[in-house]
């Protein structure tokens, strides 16, 4: 069947395109050294790490969420992690009486302190409700991440560490940014390990 040919290569050509990105994430390695050193010093003061984004970027906030408060491959303590997009009363509240470009701004000016870090998932950087977001955690005091692609859209100029992954494509993005993510887990797992 022609169509499952064509099926058949769109696979490949995909993993194809992974392949390339992944291909270059060694040249993230400064910054993701940096978030790994943010992370830990707003751990150690006490601080916890807030986590947002859109759709799929919704989805990976949680997840990663999820790994700190669990557990990631080592047993530890919980670690103080919360993500944004979770509450569908808060969201659904806020985008109702106010306007969805706040919804997240409106949370970490409830919830945010100056030894925390947020971590605003973005795979365009244009997100209004990601950068409103990330402006209010700046003017609180707590240390911006931005996990973006493209070009870095506006949020490269919001956040203090904005981690760009220079892709085109949406799905690719997502790929690199779980891949930091998880990668971080498990440096903040070996860390906390090595602390005991």
């Amino acid at each position: 069947m022609p169509e499952l040919d064509s099926v058949a290569a769109s696979y490949l050509e995909s993993l194809n395109r992974h392949q390339m990105l992944f291909e270059t994430m060694d040249t993230y390695h400064p910054e993701v050294m940096q978030l790994l050193e943010a992370c830990h010093s707003a751990l150690q003061a006490g601080g916890k790490v807030i986590w947002f984004g859109n759709g799929g970027s919704a989805a990976d906030a949680q997840h990663l969420a999820a790994e700190f408060v669990v557990r990631y491959k080592l047993e530890r303590g919980p670690l103080a992690s919360i993500a944004l997009t979770t509450d569908t009363s808060i969201l659904t509240a806020h985008s109702n009486d106010y306007h969805f470009d706040t919804v997240f701004e409106r949370q970490v000016q409830a919830l945010c302190k100056p030894e925390d870090l947020v971590i605003g998932l973005t795979t365009s950087g244009t997100s209004p409700n990601i950068n409103l977001a990330l402006a209010a955690a700046n003017e609180i005091g707590a240390f911006t991440v931005a996990l973006t692609g493209r070009d870095g859209g506006k949020v490269k100029d919001i956040a203090k560490l904005p981690i760009i992954i220079k892709n085109d494509e949406t799905a690719r993005i997502q790929e690199a940014h779980m891949f930091i993510g998880h990668w971080l887990c498990e440096a903040i797992d070996m860390v906390v390990a090595e602390q005991k």
